[in-house]
């Protein structure tokens, strides 16, 4: 180590007024950059470093000299460098030691954020926002041949008064990492060399009430295992093995085509699993059961597991409990290789509460809308988010972009729609502020789901987006172009709930309720449906799907049987819930895992396998994927309540493919020499029978042919008399 002499031709140090020096240590100033790092002038350079606690501070020069700094202020320590232009320099630091630390210095980098990312900010319109805001490792080639790594602190805080970084390399104490203001961006910015993946961090907000908050990161992509509450780095570094999947995305037109959906929680339907653990069972198990989709619940980092992921505090980190966000990489790139696409659960109506989170992130309600009447929801005790705002709305669809681009997930199914589009959702008169207009309509929720539809299918042809949207809302599936809110997919809440009132009844009275299982044909061609039995059918005492079927196991097993097959060819996609294919006897909860020990009995096994066939003869018959026609579907005989049986028809959109005919049976008593009338003569071929001597555990048996013959009298359909089992449900396929 070599120290120059000292000079009487030295420049002097550029000086700082006290007020600015107190204002900086205070952690209060604005722009630290203005005052620390390198700062050229009279022909040479004055460098000052924020150190409080340190009891030496030197430059080392890239020549190897160094310049020792004196200390000026309540830890500012300054020093001026006989050089005309900034060199590449460290920084040696003695904290009493004996041991000189070498580090980089923060303060001598330009802003990782350009003037065009900032204004796109402010717009409410850049579409990557995760490409610039967070934490971000970058890698820089210096011109003395070597590389500088490290990370790129950014975060939205437009009423702060001052931002501090704190984590892992300052032990956690952020006096010496103030962070910058980029201009009138709201924007506060720092990048930290030498810190890399893996490294926990917070941000220190000095709010607009003048109060010091901790928080984690916004746009955090990885995040602490609860209860801790910090924010991670991280880079990835996986390398995507679903090229042939990812290639024939853009060309999916799911409403035209097979699929049946598997929705699950992670958690719970194996005890204990890392995302690579799951990612060498569920493909595998999902494929052989034929399901086209996997939903799973969110997967998003929330600190309490009891909210099954709906309340979210990292919106862009995967759940650190399963491992790292390559972990879930891995299981997406594993389900697409097993031919499963993956939909996420999605949740922009509202998030969590936690005072670490977003909740008052910078002294003002900054992420809600702060207004009570409409960014507090009283139902589920959470903040909801201020879709007026260009900023916040910027935030949410980036989100969904960021799960659909970074994470090849296929789908986003959007979590609460209806409490998102009606200002007065479970509020009492007088607890709601009308729209500009007088009415309940949120025309804000409206824009957003709107933009986050059009900027999702403009970005990410092949996707679909689906709304759990329980009211008549119009177009919610319509075009946003003539107004609809632009989604794939909505959830048929209810013919979920006239099905299910229908099936709980005694096989005795059910010819009483015979409309609940016909009236979703009235409406089933106004949207796009998803005929949805979910994970909140099974749950808080509605008891598994299973349990809800009356009668002895035998006829809840028949009824369970019959009650999938009828779901099965009914117009919509299917969505089942973990556990109802194979007969789950408790209901769900997320604490412990399926009850797989069932499997091993033949009637559960039965059922395990009848899911199979359904899905693999839905899969080979086209006519069953044609939900967006009405002229797909035909009624055989929808008004048998006094057998309590129902019969249609679905039709191809090819004449080259063969029409399927469904006689459902939910009558305990069998039918001889049922009638039933075919739409042509000839031979039809059964493809399907959920009977229960069908389904013991050992597959398919029992299956046929009938055949069509000419009716009795002029009028009168083809006919086949047949023996329908008591609580069945049949599929026949035109076989000539």
């Amino acid at each position: 180590m070599t120290t120059p002499p000292s000079s009487s031709t030295s420049p002097s140090v550029l000086p700082v007024d006290v007020a600015l020096l107190d204002q900086l240590v205070r952690g209060e100033h604005g722009d630290p950059h203005a005052i620390l790092g390198a700062h050229p002038h009279d022909g040479g350079v004055t460098v000052r470093v924020l150190r409080p606690m340190a009891q030496r501070v030197a430059v080392r020069h890239g020549d190897g000299t160094t310049y020792e700094l004196t200390h000026e202020h309540e830890g500012v320590w300054v020093g001026v460098l006989p050089v005309e232009d900034v060199p590449d320099y460290r920084l040696e630091v003695e904290y009493g030691d004996g041991h000189a630390h070498v580090q980089d210095d923060p303060y001598r980098f330009l802003p990782t954020l350009g003037e065009v990312d900032l204004h796109l900010i402010n717009e409410g319109r850049h579409e990557q926002l995760w490409q610039v805001l967070g934490a971000r490792v970058h890698h820089y080639d210096t011109p003395f041949g070597d590389t500088i790594s490290g990370t790129s602190f950014a975060v939205w805080a437009p009423a702060a008064r001052a931002v501090r970084l704190l984590g892992d390399f300052n032990a956690w104490n952020g006096r010496e990492h103030p962070m910058r203001e980029l201009g009138s961006s709201g924007v506060w910015e720092l990048f930290m060399p030498d810190v890399g993946s893996g490294t926990s961090y917070k941000y220190a907000v000095l709010g607009a009430d003048g109060q010091w908050r901790e928080k984690a990161d916004p746009m955090a992509t990885w995040a602490e295992q609860p209860p801790a509450t910090a924010s991670r780095v991280f880079e990835s570094t996986y390398e995507w093995g679903d090229e042939a999947w990812m290639a024939v995305r853009p060309e999916k037109r799911h409403v035209q085509e097979p699929m049946s959906v598997y929705e699950m929680h992670l958690a719970s339907w194996r005890r204990g699993k890392t995302w690579e653990e799951l990612a060498e069972e569920l493909p595998a198990y999902l494929a052989d059961l034929g399901f086209t989709h996997v939903e799973l619940m969110p997967v998003m980092q929330h600190p309490f597991g009891g909210s099954w992921g709906y309340h979210v505090t990292s919106y862009f980190a995967a759940d650190s409990r399963f491992g790292d966000p390559d972990g879930f990489r891995l299981l997406v790139d594993k389900l697409h290789q097993a031919g499963v696409g993956v939909i996420l659960d999605w949740v922009p109506g509202h998030f969590a509460t936690d005072p670490w989170a977003l909740a008052n992130f910078d002294g003002t309600p900054l992420y809600e809308d702060p207004n009570p009447q409409r960014g507090w929801h009283k139902e589920w005790g959470s903040h909801i988010f201020n879709f007026g705002r260009n900023e916040v709305r910027n935030f949410l669809y980036a989100n969904a972009l960021f799960w659909l681009e970074e994470f090849h997930a296929d789908g986003l199914r959007v979590d609460g729609v209806a409490s998102m589009l009606y200002l007065d959702y479970s509020r009492e008169e007088g607890e709601w502020t009308p729209n500009k207009y007088g009415g309940r309509e949120n025309l804000e929720a409206v824009q957003f789901l709107q933009e986050m539809n059009a900027t999702v299918y403009k970005r990410t042809p092949g996707v679909t987006t689906i709304a759990e949207e329980s009211t008549s809302w119009p177009q919610v599936t319509g075009p946003t172009s003539s107004g609809g809110l632009g989604f794939g997919f909505k959830w048929n809440m209810g013919w979920m709930h006239d099905s299910l009132r229908y099936v709980q009844e005694d096989p005795l009275y059910r010819s009483y309720h015979h409309g609940e299982m016909t009236f979703s044909l009235v409406y089933a061609w106004s949207e796009n449906y998803v005929l949805p039995i979910s994970h909140d059918e099974v749950v808080h005492g509605k008891g598994s799907l299973l349990r809800k079927m009356p009668g002895d196991r035998w006829q809840q097993l028949a009824n369970l049987r019959a009650y999938l097959g009828f779901m099965w060819a009914h117009p919509g996609k299917q969505l089942l819930f973990m556990g109802a294919e194979m007969g789950q006897e408790s209901e769900w909860a997320e604490a412990r895992e399926l009850d797989w020990w069932l499997l091993d009995h033949p009637e559960h096994r039965g059922v395990h396998s009848l899911v199979r066939d359904l899905n693999r003869v839905y899969t080979d018959s086209p006519a069953m994927w044609r939900d967006d026609d009405p002229a797909g579907f035909q009624w055989i005989d929808a008004n048998d309540a006094g057998r309590n049986t129902f019969s249609f028809i679905r039709r191809p959109v090819s004449a080259d493919d063969p029409d399927l005919v469904c006689l459902a049976n939910f009558a305990a008593i069998p039918h001889e020499g049922y009638r039933l009338g075919l739409p042509s003569t000839g031979t039809w071929e059964e493809v399907l029978n959920t009977d229960a001597s069908s389904y013991t555990g050992s597959g398919v048996g029992n299956m046929g042919g009938v055949t069509a013959v000419a009716g009795d009298h002029l009028g009168q359909p083809a006919y086949a008399d047949i023996v329908v089992p008591p609580l069945a449900t049949v599929w026949f396929r035109k076989a000539d």
